[in-house]
């Protein structure tokens, strides 16, 4: 069986609820990511601006189960100027020798998902099992649910070669 792990980075709230959802839909466990520093304001704005474009890695801290007791670690982020959220840049180049078999959902407000799996892709040095994107209208209104249960499952399902039984890449038409 396929011990799977969900670890979320959420600066909103939105990237949390999604997380929280595919943990319900598959009974799988949930770590957090939390910044050291809070970002409030246009100044917290600024500041993930600058993660961004900068690839900044800024200190975290981790919550949740040990990674090496899993599998398979999905990663559920925000995408911030069409680049992974910097809070899980630093998680992704903190952890990644725990990360050989790593899918990732990116939640982003119009475009960006596919950049955060190639971001992923170069800090592991290999491409994740699984990559998918939804906006945050999709997990604002619900919508989300059918494909999110159908990525979940299709991970669920991979073999322990790393194979999986669907495309590797879904994503919303606003990719």
């Amino acid at each position: 069986m396929n011990k799977i792990l969900v670890v979320v980075y959420s600066h909103t709230g939105t990237s949390r609820r999604l997380a929280q959802l595919l943990c319900a839909q598959m009974a799988w466990p949930m770590g957090e990511i939390t910044e050291t520093r809070p970002r409030a304001g246009a100044w917290g704005t600024l500041q993930c601006v600058a993660d961004s474009l900068l690839r900044l890695r800024p200190p975290i801290l981790y919550v949740g189960p040990d990674l090496e007791d899993f599998q398979t670690v999905v990663l559920i982020s925000p995408i911030w100027v069409y680049r992974l959220a910097g809070p899980m840049r630093s998680f992704v180049a903190e952890r990644f020798i725990n990360l050989d078999r790593a899918a990732v959902v990116s939640v982003m407000g119009s475009k960006g998902g596919p950049n955060a799996a190639a971001e992923i892709d170069v800090l592991t040095g290999h491409a994740p099992l699984l990559a998918t994107a939804f906006t945050a209208r999709e997990v604002e209104d619900g919508s989300c649910a059918g494909r999110l249960r159908a990525f979940g499952s299709a991970l669920q399902a991979s073999g322990p070669d790393g194979t999986v039984l669907r495309p590797a890449v879904w994503s919303p038409e606003a990719v």
